[in-house]
């Protein structure tokens, strides 16, 4: 068979599988359940939410020897973005951010990344950090303090 025929052909079997209807779906398990802690995806609206909360690890060890302080957290019932505002109240599901506080400082940041808390350099003994978990105008729903101590042999990261 000539290469033009072997290519019609081709495109000719192609375009009949593209166009059959698809295979009838088999009976599945409904989502719910699946999993009882199984929760809804994102991106639909909930007619109802659970109230937020905030989930801290404590630092590693290993690392404030080094004098580096990670700290991994996860908010339950409320997704971590960086938007702000009073319109961003009406996102469904719920949407915010956290704010950091070392040490009782006067000051605090806020922070919409998700990502875990890097602290280094910070001077040998204890030390505490405040995590607020906050709706998109800033109003904190959660919190959490996280204590540990700096060993004074600690090196820099």
């Amino acid at each position: 068979m000539p290469v033009l025929g072997k290519l019609a052909l081709t495109v000719a079997l192609l375009t009949a599988a593209c166009s059959a209807p698809p295979p009838a779906p088999t009976a599945t398990t409904p989502p719910a359940a699946v999993a009882a802690d199984w929760s809804p995806a994102p991106v639909v609206p909930l007619p109802s939410q659970p109230p937020p909360s905030l989930v801290v690890d404590a630092p590693l060890p290993e690392q404030l020897a080094m004098g580096l302080v990670v700290l991994r957290y996860r908010a339950e019932n409320l997704r971590i973005v960086p938007v702000y505002g009073p319109a961003a109240l009406d996102v469904s599901p719920r949407i915010g951010h956290i704010h950091v506080t070392v040490d009782d400082a006067a000051w605090h940041w806020a922070d919409g990344s998700g990502e875990p808390l890097i602290l280094q350099s910070l001077p040998p003994g204890p030390h505490k950090v405040w995590i607020g978990l906050a709706d998109p105008t800033h109003k904190v729903l959660d919190g959490k303090t996280v204590n540990f101590v700096i060993p004074v042999h600690s090196g820099h990261h």
